[in-house]
């Protein structure tokens, strides 16, 4: 088994810090007083007529390249696209559109994944340390 490519660890958290900040920002940064629904930007300005959910992609892009800046796999940015394209297509959809938007968060969706996958890896480093001491 080959090893995993070198990444200073640090760095790669406070990169997955940023993208957990932006997709909290975008996807669940207010709470609807009196519920327990969480909404964010993304949804906000996805009300805006006509260009509000495109407006909306520019921070969901920075995520997917970030991940693919810390190594995630085509599958993976595969995924986080689809998601996007799944939360772009549903707030085009005038009023109902945005009501099922804040229920998707593909921001949070992508968040969760890049971790994941940053977690499995760690979980592959680790455990490749031993047999690079024999």
């Amino acid at each position: 088994m080959s090893p995993l490519p070198r990444i200073d660890p640090e760095a790669e958290r406070a990169t997955l810090a940023r993208v957990e900040a932006v997709a909290h920002r975008m996807d669940r940064a207010f709470r609807l007083p009196g519920t327990r629904i969480r909404l964010g930007w993304d949804s906000i300005v996805g009300l805006i007529p006509g260009i509000g959910d495109t407006l909306a992609l520019a921070p969901a892009l920075y995520i997917i390249a970030a991940a693919r800046r810390l190594g995630a796999p085509w599958p993976l940015l595969l995924k986080m696209s689809v998601n996007l394209g799944i939360d772009w297509l549903i707030g085009l959809v005038p009023l109902a559109g945005d009501l099922l938007d804040v229920g998707y968060k593909a921001n949070t969706r992508n968040a969760r994944a890049l971790r994941d996958f940053l977690d499995r890896r760690d979980e592959a480093r680790m455990a490749q340390a031993p047999e690079a001491a024999r």
